[in-house]
């Protein structure tokens, strides 16, 4: 770059050797040479951790951390040694004896002199199980089981077995004497040992005192058994399990795309109601409605709400239709009183009275019965709503027919049977209290 300066400002440069095709070749050589000497990395081997490993000059790795390359003061902080004036206190290597042995054995280890206990430090979580026992008459009277075929010497090997190992099933399993008792499980001695407890516990009247442990070894079995396949399943057998919970998990996102889709769906319609009744209250729709209103009653007979509603019942879909929780993983029980989502806001705001009118808890406590019955119970006052508007509904063609019955006919008047009145709202309000 510097001859190249001064090449261009003309000035003089210092005279450089001649290339030669000598020089050329022993420069390449020394290339190839370096090169080859190299170490390479190795594949795989990241190159940091190859350049902690190996330097130019092939220098062994430390054994220890040294800060030699950071130079002479540079490195890690010269930490003075703080030496007290205070002497030593001795150490001695004493005997010591371990109080939960019955052997009388004797160890040694170092303490300091000033120490003057002998025993054990660590004698003191040495706790030992409370294995009760029984006599000839007690065994005759309540312990006496020839349903699983035990003898009362096999029990007397179980509780020595018990004592001596501390209630390890598994330990007295691989002690039990097989060539004199016969060959036992580690689930019969449970069942054994625990039937014995329950017994002498209630011959003894300590049932209060103490909390009988009750050991279900038909259980124990199933679970070892299915251990035991779910240890041994192929290759084959936990990809095919995978792609079916991977199935499962797609379903389940499905099912809430849907649910989601549900939710805007109803919040649309929601919001369409709201503005067509605000509509519907200007003054040139109602003069609208009542032209086609005129023409409708001339033309045709108007539906009336009450046969929709009876429909309703008599197929079985009025009321709430609770969805069933059935999904994996967990979940609360709270969740099943929840509403669903196809419900409009015109049934909730009737709910929502319909529980403040008759003094409902509207959360009560999440068990299983009163689950089921708060969802019969909203459900049986939806159906209770549509019933009184249907009514109002009634009342109000009736009414209605009557007087358009009397426009047509001046000077008659419609006499309605008493059978075909309707019963009062607050008659039907007091039979479903």
């Amino acid at each position: 770059m510097s001859a190249d300066v001064r090449d261009i400002l003309d000035m003089e440069r210092a005279n450089t050797p001649e290339v030669t095709r000598e020089s050329f070749l022993a420069t390449k050589k020394r290339n190839f040479e370096r090169t080859k000497n190299a170490s390479r990395r190795p594949e795989g081997m990241h190159r940091e951790v190859f350049a902690l490993l190996y330097t130019d000059k092939k220098d062994a790795p430390p054994l220890l951390p040294t800060d030699t390359a950071l130079g002479i003061g540079a490195g890690y902080k010269q930490t003075k040694a703080r030496l007290g004036m205070k002497k030593v206190r001795k150490w001695e290597w004493a005997p010591f004896s371990n109080p939960a042995r019955n052997d009388s054995a004797v160890f040694h280890h170092w303490k300091r002199v000033t120490d003057n206990s002998t025993d054990y430090p660590f004698a003191k979580f040495n706790k030992q199980l409370e294995v009760p026992s029984y006599t000839m008459t007690e065994y005759n009277a309540h312990l006496r089981n020839n349903i699983n075929n035990w003898s009362k010497v096999q029990t007397d090997h179980l509780f020595d077995l018990a004592r001596r190992f501390d209630l390890r099933f598994i330990v007295m399993a691989d002690r039990w004497n097989r060539q004199q008792h016969g060959a036992k499980t580690v689930e019969e001695l449970k069942e054994r040992y625990y039937e014995v407890i329950a017994l002498l516990a209630k011959a003894k009247n300590q049932t209060s005192e103490k909390k009988v442990f009750v050991y279900d070894a038909e259980h124990e079995r199933r679970r070892k058994e299915q251990l035991e396949k779910l240890f041994k399943r192929t290759t084959q057998q936990v990809e095919e399990e995978q792609m079916l919970i991977n199935e499962m998990k797609k379903i389940e996102a499905r099912k809430k795309e849907r649910e989601r889709k549900t939710q805007d769906l109803q919040k649309l319609i929601s919001q369409a109601d709201q503005q067509n009744e605000h509509a519907s209250n200007t003054p040139s729709t109602r003069k609208y409605e009542k032209k086609l209103h005129k023409k409708k009653v001339h033309q045709q007979p108007r539906p009336s709400k009450v046969d929709s509603v009876v429909n309703a019942i008599e197929i079985g879909s009025s009321g709430i239709k609770f969805a069933d929780l059935r999904g994996s993983g967990v979940s609360l029980r709270s969740q099943k009183m929840k509403l669903p989502a196809n419900i409009g806001q015109r049934k909730v705001k009737a709910l929502e009275q319909a529980i403040q009118e008759f003094k409902v808890d509207p959360a009560p406590p999440p068990t299983e019965d009163i689950c089921t019955s708060f969802n019969e119970l909203r459900s049986d006052m939806v159906l209770l709503c549509e019933l009184r508007t249907a009514l109002s509904t009634c009342v109000y063609e009736m009414e209605s027919l009557k007087h358009q019955y009397e426009a047509a006919c001046p000077g008659k008047t419609l006499n309605i049977p008493p059978s075909l009145v309707p019963i009062k709202t607050e008659a039907l309000d007091n039979s479903t209290n």
